[in-house]
């Protein structure tokens, strides 16, 4: 899977992201699937997620599963 050049993604930060700066940052990827990064470190690594995992991932929050 080629990695996709991170500043050429539209990054979007939670709207409940207070001023502690420990947030994350997601982005919709080409196919359908998602990254995830540190939007203390823009320039760091960020993991990709196929549709199918993002789904799973989303289920589990509504879920509760990771509370």
């Amino acid at each position: 899977m080629d990695q996709p050049d991170p500043s050429c993604l539209v990054w979007r930060k939670s709207s409940y992201s207070g001023q502690t700066g420990n947030c994350v940052e997601v982005a919709s990827l080409p196919g359908g699937g998602r990254a995830v990064r540190d939007s203390k470190n823009p320039d760091g690594p960020m993991l990709r997620f196929t549709p199918d995992e993002w789904q799973a991932f989303i289920g589990g929050v509504k879920d509760g599963e990771f509370g």
